[in-house]
């Protein structure tokens, strides 16, 4: 898919995602504000770094418990696929366990921020060399979200995730210790 019908495709997912809550919310007093949920995800991504300078798609899901309005703990899985140029491809994924702290604007919108960590499996492929990293490192994110029912909400949020390699394991011929990755996701969670 090419990068205009990507824009496309999140443009009008994103535009139904958010227009059918109007539609759909109903007061606070119908929920208890906490307890378990899942959610599932669908985006894409900037990777930045020297030699990995791509973007593509990316699919997520995730489990985790909100404590009350303000705070959750979460535990996701992300499929970054395959991402790179010339002779220098990598495949990324991995999962996070993060903290979210989130501010109610109305009884159904919030804005929320997240920072934990990030454990990734990094596999590159690069002049003609192959190696796999298995590294741990900070994702910090914030997004928005908007309550369509008792137990379903849509989310769009940005995190930022970093992953390290070796730059000596590839001769030197590597420009970069490791990419960034900059994403943007737009979502449904579920919350029993």
């Amino acid at each position: 898919m090419n990068s205009k019908a990507r824009i496309a495709c999140a443009t009008i997912l994103s535009a139904s995602v958010f227009a059918a809550p109007v539609a759909f919310a109903q007061g606070s007093s119908d929920r208890d504000e906490s307890g378990p949920y899942i959610k599932g995800s669908y985006g894409g991504y900037k990777s930045h770094g020297g030699d990995f300078d791509d973007s593509n798609d990316l699919y997520g899901a995730g489990l985790g418990y909100q404590f009350n309005q303000f705070f959750a703990l979460e535990a996701a899985y992300i499929d970054f696929g395959n991402f790179g140029k010339d002779k220098v491809e990598g495949k990324l994924k991995g999962g996070s366990l993060v903290a979210i702290g989130r501010l109610p604007v109305t009884d159904s919108f919030g804005v929320y921020a997240k920072a934990g960590a990030f454990a990734a499996a990094l596999d590159v492929d690069a002049f003609d060399e192959d190696e796999t990293y298995d590294d741990v490192s900070p994702v910090v994110g914030a997004g928005v979200d908007f309550r369509i029912t008792e137990h379903l909400t849509t989310f769009l949020e940005y995190n930022r995730y970093n992953v390290d390699i070796d730059e000596n394991d590839f001769n030197g011929q590597l420009n970069n210790d490791g990419p960034d990755f900059d994403t943007a996701q737009v979502g449904l969670k579920f919350q029993f």
